[in-house]
């Protein structure tokens, strides 16, 4: 099979399988794993993708014949490798997934003890070097295979963030697409007095209702028509392996990432006065000034898991959120999770006595956003460096992320992916929702 380090990322490793990920590619990952981080107990799970289950036993077996012991998770989402680490003390974790990439993709992502990831700048640069070699000798020693089982435990930690006594009894669509959250939602209604609706709640990596990224409008058709047609009272949906959710609100609106971290800034600083929170740079108006306004104090760091959980480690920040609907909690060992935010939300829901789409009205209407728009083009760097010279001269420049430039009543924000091959634009303004469609279609000329 072809060698190459073509799918390493700057946070993780995607590739299509298995020109760019494939078993002898994990395998190599699994001999050098325990040599370079001095990880002797590894837990190791995998998503619902057709090549995750073949891709999680070739690293096992890499990381067995270095001596590592391995705890097989199984077919898991990637929050719970976070959770089993940091609950547990093991030295560390591989996901096998692609999160939400079309089908023909799979990767993995890292962490070392304590649930931290490892990126470029902390290992994944010289684990991408070491595969090209030749494994070493086989330990004398070979490591043992044992299963984990933490269903229990999850649930009983991600249970600890509500009052399961006072939520009110809802009625909530949930769009399992196709992956991996399915058990999990399963085990959390036992305790929950919602009637939940599941739909396309199979695992299935061939992903017959679509990739489950409801990030993209194509993706998000299946649970507005189910929040309609059961008439709930919100819709959740996930990719796929769960680590981002999604919410609709009663009349099956989707609720954009960037309101939703407003949101739950505000019912955590409603908890701990003073609190840090952090927020990526794409869209910032709406979270800045509700995390000022309840004397909060609000950080703007780089986009992606890595930069976000260094911060929040650093800040000792009680919550983090990005635009892309990944929420960050400090007592979720500073980790992203899609299945605490949907029971915040709807504890909110009961604790204020109001629809979704009225909690979520005056944002909306003070800060209206274009959601983000990718366009997949080959020359990112110049379209960005065009788009800088031409609205920098007349608007606050930042370059945290991309580049994204600040006017009185509007602003924006352009970026390459992490992920993918492609770029991406967001734009919001103070209350003038014409004036942001009109500069994003004025911004997408330059998206060729």
């Amino acid at each position: 099979m072809n060698i190459t380090t073509k799918a390493f990322g700057a946070f993780d490793i995607r590739g299509i399988y298995p020109e760019t990920i494939n078993e002898e590619i994990a395998y190599r990952i699994g001999r050098y794993l325990p040599l370079l981080f001095g990880m002797k107990n590894i837990v190791v799970g995998y998503d619902i993708r057709l090549s995750s289950a073949g891709l999680a036993d070739a690293l096992i077996k890499g990381i067995t014949e270095s001596g590592g012991n391995v705890r097989a998770a199984g077919l898991i989402g990637t929050e719970m490798i976070y959770f089993a680490v940091s609950k547990y003390g093991f030295d560390g974790g591989v996901m096998v997934t692609a999160s939400h990439n079309p089908k023909e993709y799979n990767g993995m992502k890292f962490v070392k003890r304590n649930s931290r990831p490892i990126s470029e700048t902390s290992g994944l640069k010289e684990l991408a070097a070491a595969i090209l070699n030749e494994p070493p000798e086989k330990a004398s020693n070979i490591g043992k295979i044992t299963k984990l089982d933490m269903m229990k435990d999850y649930i009983s930690h991600i249970l600890s963030y509500i009052d399961v006594s006072r939520l009110k009894p809802y009625k909530v669509v949930v769009n399992i697409g196709n992956g991996a959250a399915g058990k999990v939602v399963e085990e959390l209604s036992k305790h929950l007095p919602f009637e939940i609706i599941p739909i396309f709640k199979e695992p299935d990596g061939n992903f017959p209702n679509g990739v489950p990224n409801p990030l993209k409008k194509e993706n998000r058709a299946g649970t507005i028509e189910a929040v309609q047609k059961y008439k709930a009272d919100a819709g959740v949906a996930w990719d796929g392996d769960f680590d981002r959710c999604f919410m609709f609100d009663e009349n099956g609106g989707f609720i954009e990432g960037y309101y939703m971290v407003g949101f739950l800034a505000e019912a955590f600083l409603k908890k701990e006065k003073g609190a840090t929170i952090i927020h990526d740079p794409r869209l910032t108006w709406n979270t800045i000034e509700t995390v000022k306004r309840l004397g909060g104090t609000p950080v703007t760091v780089k986009s992606g898991h890595a930069f976000i959980k260094d911060k929040m480690r650093e800040l000792d920040a009680v919550y983090g959120g990005e635009l892309s609907s990944h929420h960050y909690f400090r007592d979720f060992f500073y980790c992203d999770s899609g299945m605490i935010p949907w029971l915040l939300v709807l504890s909110l829901m009961s604790e204020m006595n109001l629809p979704l789409s009225k909690l979520m009205e005056e944002k909306q209407k003070a800060f209206p956003a274009s959601g983000e728009i990718s366009r997949r083009v080959d020359n990112a760097d110049k379209i960005i460096e065009a788009v800088k010279e031409k609205y920098g001269k007349y608007g606050k420049v930042s370059e945290i992320d991309g580049v994204s430039v600040d006017f009185p009543d509007w602003r924006f924000n352009l970026r390459k992916s992490g992920t993918e091959p492609e770029i991406r634009l967001n734009v919001e303004s103070r209350g003038n929702k014409k004036l942001m469609e009109e500069k994003t279609e004025e911004l997408l000329k330059y998206m060729v």
